[in-house]
């Protein structure tokens, strides 16, 4: 278990704010021409402090609506082998609040032993039902919950889902406050949210204020592409203890699980992120029904379309879901969908992306009937599939975002490949059906670099044309002599992918 992670309306007249702005021009103008307009000054003040104090008096209101719903979570977990002590150096003195953001530290030695840790959760039901994140509570042997009134009562696990990182436990109790789920599907860029939560897991029911800056910020675990991604993003200060508390809208709804911040301090740098109530919610009632979540999949690797890539699928719109890979004798494989294919549509739904549609079949549950409205080689085609069950090891829908990160010699592309022999299939552990040419070598800085390829991936295609030999391959590329962009379909470490790769306008001299 890791250690502590972590309706506004204002009665104020027609132009109040912007009153307010210009009474801090005509305050200073005051101070430099005299006491001539001392009284028409102090009028201007009082507006904008009217205005001023009716927005906090909103806040006020929200902030003292959602706080008695937010509790601190005190876990006490058996560590695996880790760290028992950091080695010398400036980070041993850091409390334990920010050594985690750092990774491990160099140690004496390892051992399994205690850990305590410090999160946030939220009341969803008068009967004691609080949510919080997976890891806040991973590894648990026991859990202390404190409530806005100071009391402190012990919880049990009722699930863990851990594709979402959430969870939910339970107090003895009844008559409790809670937060009524909001839709954050409704959230705007720019929109009021208020964050909750125990900062540090010293600073119990904090509360920070800020806004949208963005939404459906896509997966940030490189450690499994199948995790959901559609975060908020707000710059409400959230800090390590923060982990899963509150973030609610104007009107004091549940919109988000706070979850983690972007930070190379460890501390709160503008950059927090929230699990959307629509993965929550969902979420959490399955595990309060059934103690676990059954998530669709369809089995297939993603990317978006991109402006870059979407006129190698006649497209005339940078929108949707490319199919890079799909697994064998899966839903997808059964129902049709073949590499190639762009999602765009989900039962009349618009896929914008990858993640919007990496969510929505995790949402599923399996067995349900779906249509996929399909681009396929520039023309539509709907197909009706059968989403199945995600086990912890399947393939699901992933999605790999916009574009992943001495045979024939490709100066314009900075790469060296060759056939894929059995030798260097069993080095690369490529399966037996896989068809391409492997890559040896990748020239630093170069189109290919860029495009993020490696030593050991195989390319499949090559501007949808399959790649069959290092000659073949060279030879697509010889007919690119115009210098245009190139669409790669590459195998790397048993995921597909398609990377869109900008070629040097002139060889490399030397």
């Amino acid at each position: 278990m890791p250690q502590s992670t972590n309706q506004l309306v204002v009665a104020a007249k027609r132009f109040a704010v912007p009153t307010a702005i210009a009474a801090a021009f005509a305050l200073g103008a005051v101070m430099y021409a005299g006491h001539g307009s001392v009284h028409a000054a102090s009028a201007i003040d009082d507006n904008s402090v009217a205005a001023l104090t009716s927005l906090d008096r909103a806040m006020e209101a929200v902030a003292s609506k959602v706080t008695p719903a937010v509790v601190n979570v005190a876990v006490t977990s058996k560590g695996s082998e880790e760290v028992e002590a950091f080695g010398n150096g400036p980070m041993q003195d850091l409390p334990p609040e920010f050594q985690r953001f750092f990774g491990q530290m160099p140690h004496q030695h390892s051992q399994r032993q205690i850990e305590h840790g410090v999160g946030s959760g939220i009341i969803i039901s008068p009967d004691g039902y609080i949510v919080t994140n997976g890891h806040v509570v991973d590894g648990a042997v026991q859990m202390k919950v404190t409530l806005n009134d100071r009391r402190v009562l012990n919880a049990k696990l009722i699930g863990v889902d851990k594709l979402t990182d959430l969870a939910v436990i339970k107090v003895d109790a009844t008559d409790l406050p809670c937060i009524a789920w909001g839709d954050s599907t409704k959230l705007q860029p720019g929109q009021t949210v208020l964050a909750f939560g125990s900062p540090f897991g010293y600073f119990q029911f904090s509360v920070t204020r800020g806004i949208v800056s963005a939404l459906n910020r896509p997966n940030p675990y490189s450690d499994d592409p199948r995790k959901p991604g559609n975060f908020i993003q707000t710059d409400a200060a959230i800090n390590p203890g923060n982990s899963g508390g509150a973030l609610v809208n104007a009107h004091g709804e549940l919109v988000g699980i706070n979850t983690f911040i972007i930070s190379n301090s460890g501390s709160f740098a503008g950059a927090g992120f929230a699990i959307p109530s629509q993965i929550a919610r969902a979420t959490a009632e399955q595990l309060i029904a059934h103690g676990k979540v059954e998530h669709g999949y369809l089995g297939i690797n993603m990317n978006d379309v991109t402006p870059d890539n979407a006129h190698f699928f006649n497209l005339k719109n940078a929108a949707g879901a490319i199919v890079a890979q799909v697994t064998p004798d899966s839903p997808a494989s059964r129902g049709g969908v073949q590499t190639g294919d762009v999602i765009t549509e989900l039962n009349g739904q618009d896929m914008v992306n990858g993640s919007a549609l990496q969510v929505a079949v995790s949402e599923l549950a399996p067995g349900t009937k779906i249509a996929l409205g399909v681009i396929r080689d520039g023309k539509p085609v709907t197909l009706n599939l059968t989403v199945g069950q995600f086990h912890g090891n399947s393939e699901v829908a992933e999605n790999d975002g916009p574009e992943g990160q001495s045979g024939a010699q490709t100066g314009k592309l900075g790469l060296a490949v060759a056939d894929l022999t059995p030798d260097t299939r069993q080095q690369i552990n490529a399966p037996d059906q896989l068809r391409g040419v492997v890559v040896e070598n990748v020239r630093p800085a170069s189109p290919a670099d860029e495009a993020g390829l490696q030593p050991g991936d195989v390319i499949l295609e090559v501007n949808r044309k399959p790649a069959q030999s290092a000659s073949q391959f060279a030879s697509e590329l010889h007919q690119n002599s115009n210098g245009k962009d190139l669409l790669l379909l590459v195998w790397s470490k048993g995921n597909a992918s398609y990377r869109t790769i900008h070629p040097d306008q002139d060889e490399p001299k030397g």
